[in-house]
């Protein structure tokens, strides 16, 4: 039998979660398979949490939130230097606001597929991008699933998750979050090394440094990789204001693929290293803020994760 291991965000999504423990544990009773939960108090408390089931042993750990839950979740199977913890799988039930990470590997969003899901234990190996970066002259490793970005991202990320998105839904809300950070933000110049090749980025508005189709609230940037792949989209965009960067918006909430020109770049890389020029360009992964700015190296973690999903999903 499976011991599940539940992590659960009470204030996900203005309390959804909470709103489902009660039919989390009554389903999980009727199968008669061990389980036990906790809720969290902080996000941060969600990765101790996950850190402390691997080491215990638990065959399932579960995360029960949004996109940032599930990402502390997701860090609490590794260790610094991308191997993971244990042998255990990833479940999700997503009761977020935006399920990037559902859609992008066949999670059903629905509370009972996805506790149906959680029993077929059909799963996926996935990839995991790994950041590495200094803080207090210390190495620091944290890990995302669907995207990171550079620069705007990370002052969109913060005034969306301010409340906004909960008057004007989660599409409109980022959108809106979108303009009003684009109306203040300062532009950097960035130094990438894509796979030991080395380019300038000029007056870089965001980069992006993903692997999955869907990076954040509608946002979408099409690409050819696999849930596996060992390698990771870049795309820089640069050179834009509020007049200009309609084109782009276009791009992003279309999901067609991307087209390089003037103000947008695309290309595939294992290892990506960045310097920012002028120390503005904040990190964000999976939807939330990480404080820390560059330098910093983006590359895939030595060991897959293992994720239960329905194939029907995708």
């Amino acid at each position: 039998m499976k011991k599940y291991f539940f992590i659960i965000n009470p204030g996900s999504n203005h309390g959804k979660s909470r709103k489902s423990l009660k039919k989390i544990t009554e389903f999980m009773a009727l199968t008669n398979i061990p389980f036990e939960y906790k809720e969290t108090t902080t996000l941060d408390h969600a990765y101790e949490l996950s850190r402390k089931a691997n080491l215990e042993g638990h065959e399932v750990i579960v995360a029960v939130g949004g996109d940032g839950t599930i990402n502390k979740v997701i860090n609490g199977f590794y260790d610094s230097f991308g191997k993971r913890l244990s042998k255990a799988v990833l479940g999700v039930i997503h009761t977020g606001t935006s399920p990037d990470f559902c859609k992008s590997y066949g999670i059903p969003s629905d509370l009972k597929k996805a506790l149906d899901t959680l029993l077929k234990v059909s799963k996926k190996q996935i990839s995991i991008a790994k950041i590495e970066y200094l803080k207090a002259d210390e190495k620091k490793a944290v890990y995302f699933a669907c995207c990171a970005s550079l620069g705007l991202g990370a002052h969109v990320a913060a005034y969306a998750n301010s409340g906004v998105r909960k008057y004007f839904g989660d599409t409109l809300g980022t959108l809106i979050s979108i303009i009003r950070s684009l109306a203040v933000y300062r532009s950097d110049d960035l130094v990438l090394v894509t796979d030991g090749k080395e380019s300038e980025v000029k007056n870089n508005c965001i980069t992006f440094i993903g692997k999955t189709t869907y990076i954040a609230s509608g946002l979408k940037i099409s690409n050819d990789l696999t849930a596996d792949d060992r390698r990771l989209f870049v795309v820089s965009i640069r050179n834009v204001n509020l007049m200009n960067f309609i084109p782009v918006l276009n791009t992003l909430y279309s999901g067609k693929p991307v087209i390089p020109g003037d103000h947008i770049s695309f290309e595939y890389a294992g290892i990506i290293q960045i310097k920012s020029l002028k120390s503005n360009s904040k990190i964000e992964l999976d939807g939330d803020p990480l404080n820390a700015m560059p330098p910093c190296t983006v590359s895939v973690a030595e060991d897959n994760l293992e994720v239960i999903t329905d194939e029907d999903e995708l």
